[in-house]
């Protein structure tokens, strides 16, 4: 079984045993249980998981008992609570736990933010570090196979399938589409219907799928609302419940109350762009669609995102776009630091930054295509 190793995980190890419990959040199949096994490997019998979605696991996590929670973790030195979002009141039982235990290192992996399942987090406030473990990123697909030379047909199969670890890992085209497929299909929304009330299923993937058709373009409530005939508080309760199941990313404006520009507008991208793909039901090759502008787009700033994953402060992501037009696909903004990136397929491609550096002069701009990304990022 091929095991990739994860940009958070050194992060992960620095961090155990400072009083605070680790939590790993990201979407189901993203490798949380794989990473959180790997390390608890380090520490032999002193280290123990749980299944938290058992049954037998279950019955032990009793509000305000610590002592029956400590029952089954007997001596362990460390241990992993997995799917922790299933637990009722669980931000409060680990609060009440890690008081108690303190020499106890909890590592508690969840599938969607504990708000999702309504288990607040905020008795946990001050008491944790905080991860999100995305599908794979380039870097770690590189650095996990000491033989790969990835080249610019293995960027186009990232875009076209995706990166989860359960696709990267298959051996053909085939073997992958099925994997992508069977995971869009049984485990994504698996929280979603679980924890949240979704009256209509089939309206709720109806937005999934026009989401999957406007990557890279202004999302309207009101446009939305209207094509599927649901109120407006009900698109931003769906596109809320996405986002904490880690589905999608809203990537928001960029302004500094200048008059020109757009500051309310927001985009919705695609954690994983093969699932997007799977949703659309078009895994082709991407180099011969119309839309491989947009598809690089979303893998692009993925990936930016997914290289910040385990960064204390990470940049603030957002796009640019003024009231007569001109736009930019990604700012990232971080100690009062400005870069800007736009997305082209073919690398001759030109874009004019005038207006933007008009506004933000000290900002460093950058136009990347396929090709750029392969030279500076593996």
């Amino acid at each position: 079984m091929l095991v990739f190793k994860r940009l958070i995980e050194d992060k992960i190890r620095q961090n155990l045993f400072t009083g605070r419990a680790i939590l790993i959040f990201g979407p189901r199949q993203a490798g949380k249980t794989t990473l959180s096994k790997k390390v608890l490997t380090e520490f032999g019998d002193q280290g123990e998981y749980f299944n938290c979605e058992l049954v037998t696991v279950r019955k032990y996590f009793e509000l305000g008992n610590p002592d029956l929670l400590k029952q089954m973790v007997n001596n362990k030195k460390i241990v992993v609570f997995d799917e922790a979002q299933t637990i009722e009141n669980i931000g409060k039982i680990l609060k009440v736990f890690i008081d108690t235990y303190p020499e106890i290192q909890v590592i508690a992996t969840g599938s969607s933010s504990f708000d999702l399942a309504n288990k607040i987090n905020e008795p946990l406030t001050g008491r944790t570090f905080e991860f999100i473990l995305y599908p794979l990123s380039v870097s770690e697909i590189k650095s996990s196979i000491d033989s790969l030379n990835i080249k610019l047909g293995d960027i186009y199969e990232y875009m076209k399938f995706g990166t989860y670890p359960a696709v990267v890992a298959e051996s053909d085209s085939l073997r992958k589409e099925r994997t992508l497929k069977n995971l869009s299909t049984n485990y994504l929304y698996k929280d979603v219907y679980t924890f949240a009330a979704i009256k209509n299923p089939r309206i709720f993937e109806n937005l999934i799928r026009l989401l999957a058709l406007q990557i890279g373009s202004l999302v309207s409530i009101n446009e939305l609302s209207n094509e599927l005939d649901i109120s407006r508080a009900t698109v931003e309760k769906y596109l809320r419940l996405l986002e904490q199941s880690y589905i999608v990313r809203i990537v928001r404006s960029f302004s500094r109350n200048k008059r020109k520009e757009i500051k309310k507008a927001f985009k919705v991208y695609f954690i994983d762009i093969g699932v997007r793909n799977a949703v659309i039901d078009d895994i082709s090759l991407v180099e011969k669609r119309n839309d491989k502008g947009y598809i690089f787009e979303n893998f692009f700033i993925m990936e930016r995102i997914k290289e910040s994953s385990a960064e204390a402060f990470p940049p603030n992501f957002m796009f640019w776009k003024d009231r007569f037009g001109a736009e930019i696909d990604l700012i990232e903004e971080k100690n009062a630091k400005i870069n800007a990136f736009e997305c082209k397929w073919n690398s001759d491609n030109s874009t004019n930054f005038k207006k933007f550096l008009r506004s933000y002069p000290e900002a460093g701009i950058q136009i990347v295509s396929p090709e750029y990304f392969l030279e500076n990022n593996v």
